[in-house]
């Protein structure tokens, strides 16, 4: 990973799109307005062929970030797919997460130094927990949920950069991430850099998008987000599953 130096990113779209991450807001100030940050579809292909669209929302609502996913398989359009929400404080602390496939079901809150995740198989079996010692600001990465990656996206943008000089300097190598990915019942850290501004074909046509590299033990994705558009995710390609997923 090479230097990147300064790369002009515009810092207040980035502030923007992850101030409900980071920025913690004072008792005495009056509460800000509800906020839709990004909403829409992607669209997941395999071999070229679609196979799945997540349809997601991303706003604050009453001082909480909401982050909203449905996926939908498209050869099984009559099924209830499978939903999720993520709930956090402006600070980035999970309040909840729920899924649900229409007969499973899972829910993740914050225990004490813990996370606590209480899994229902089925509406007749009996529900049984698991506990994660993780903070209550470790992220959530579930199965499939693309979304999710752009907000870790968001959050590595703000972490890692900085104004100097009317550019964005940001740091040489890796921030890493502890992360959950509550389908899995498993945590782990996942790294993510950014490689810079590259110019690729997005349906069709050409585009100048920033380029970050989401890796862990067993897996190296490539995310494209947009730094024109508050940097909304806009593809993401996983070359070893001939996974490509990309914005409606």
């Amino acid at each position: 990973m090479t230097l990147l130096g300064r790369i002009r990113l515009g810092v207040v779209a980035v502030l923007a799109c992850t101030a409900f991450l980071h920025a913690g807001e004072k008792k005495d100030k009056p509460k800000a307005p509800d906020t839709m940050v990004d909403s829409g579809s992607f669209g997941v292909f395999v071999r070229g062929q679609r196979v799945v669209t997540e349809t997601f929302s991303v706003q604050q609502e009453n001082g909480i970030s909401l982050v909203k996913s449905h996926l939908q398989e498209t050869d099984a359009a009559s099924t209830a797919g499978q939903k999720s929400e993520l709930q956090t404080t402006s600070g980035g602390e999970l309040v909840r997460y729920e899924w649900s496939d229409g007969g499973s079901s899972l829910v993740v809150t914050p225990k004490d130094e813990f996370l606590n995740e209480k899994i229902t198989p089925s509406a007749s079996s009996k529900s049984v927990e698991q506990a994660f010692l993780l903070p209550n600001t470790s992220a959530i990465l579930d199965n499939n949920v693309f979304i999710h990656r752009e907000v870790l996206a968001w959050r590595y943008l703000t972490a890692n950069c900085h104004p100097e000089g009317g550019d964005q300097k940001c740091q040489q190598g890796a921030l890493e991430f502890g992360v959950l990915v509550p389908q899995d019942r498993t945590s782990m850290r996942v790294r993510m850099e950014l490689v810079g501004p590259e110019k690729i074909k997005v349906q069709g046509a050409e585009r100048e998008l920033l380029r970050l590299n989401l890796m862990g033990e067993a897996f190296s994705w490539a995310l494209w987000v947009d730094p024109k558009d508050r940097f909304k995710l806009m593809r993401v390609l996983v070359a070893a599953d001939n996974t490509e997923v990309l914005r409606d």
